[in-house]
């Protein structure tokens, strides 16, 4: 059985296991900051999800093709980024080699993509490290099942997408998320002051997590003084963060209904790549199905 939303929500051990998640991105935000750098905040993840959704082929949509006008148009269709956010995120993502063309359509003024070996593997692990924590909660043998059929990832990814994009809690997940999530580098920034959590005092509103250097959270995650302080003044004035004493020289603080909304968020999205992680490796190999027909299943899931 999928887990659902509320059931993560109500796991008391959903919050380590997703600290495990903020690891894996810092992990990954040292190996390789650029590819890291698009799961920073939220706009740039959802443009990467659905460019290569719209590679294998979205739910719905009849052909499998990515190309910088049909992607800008899904980009501003789905509210995820103006037409000149969209195009200049794909032009970014050719410039570092996570996409390169290939063969030529028939119609000349269309540049088909597709993502290189390395947007592959990221994306993979991207889908493999949600399957390992849904796997430590239950024991599963998700990801077993996963790495053992290539494909899956290949039939999971843009089923996911697609309830991700519609997806109205995710788009709407709290005023602080919100804040972080949509900044440039917030998320990444958010992910770290989550993964500095070692425990939760069930009776305080406040979640310490010892002292935290600015200089260092700049240096790591590519982001400029100004920015940082601009986003931890708007934290501390929403009442959200916080340091206890004097500011820098003290242990910082993350509001619970903070915590609470990452948390909440996480376990939306965790239900999803369960349901769809579910509805593609309960499918027999030799009985294939359209990402409809996944979808569809998925959806039935997580109902």
């Amino acid at each position: 059985m999928a887990f659902t939303t509320k059931e993560l929500s109500q796991n008391e051990h959903f919050l380590s296991a997703i600290l495990h998640s903020a690891h894996e991105l810092m992990a990954i935000y040292e190996e390789n900051p650029r590819i890291a750098s698009i799961f920073a905040a939220q706009q740039r993840w959802l443009l990467a999800h659905a460019g290569y959704a719209l590679f294998l082929g979205y739910p719905d949509d009849p052909v499998p093709a990515l190309y910088t006008g049909r992607f800008v148009d899904f980009a501003v269709k789905h509210k995820i980024a103006s037409r000149n956010t969209a195009a200049a995120f794909l032009k970014e993502m050719a410039a570092y080699r996570f996409v390169r063309p290939i063969a030529a359509s028939s119609d000349r003024r269309i540049t088909l993509l597709e993502p290189t070996e390395t947007t592959h593997e990221y994306m993979a692990r991207w889908i493999y490290t949600h399957l390992l924590v849904l796997d430590a909660l239950d024991n599963g043998d998700r990801m077993a099942r996963t790495t053992a059929n290539a494909g899956s990832v290949l039939r999971m990814q843009p089923v996911i997408a697609k309830m991700i994009l519609d997806s109205e809690s995710l788009k709407n997940p709290g005023v602080t998320f919100a804040l972080f999530n949509w900044a440039t580098s917030g998320g990444v920034v958010m992910d770290y002051l989550i993964s500095r959590i070692t425990e939760i005092d069930p009776t305080s509103d406040k979640v310490l997590i010892g002292p935290i250097s600015p200089k260092i959270i700049q240096s790591q995650f590519m982001i400029s003084s100004a920015h940082l302080k601009r986003l931890l003044k708007q934290a501390t004035e929403l009442g959200s963060v916080g340091w206890v004493g004097a500011p820098g020289k003290s242990s910082f603080w993350l509001s619970r209904n903070f915590v609470l909304e990452y948390w909440n968020y996480q376990a939306e999205k965790y239900a999803i790549v369960d349901a769809v992680s579910q509805a593609v490796l309960d499918q027999p190999d030799n009985q294939a199905k359209s990402s409809e027909e996944f979808l569809s299943r998925a959806l039935a899931i997580s109902a």
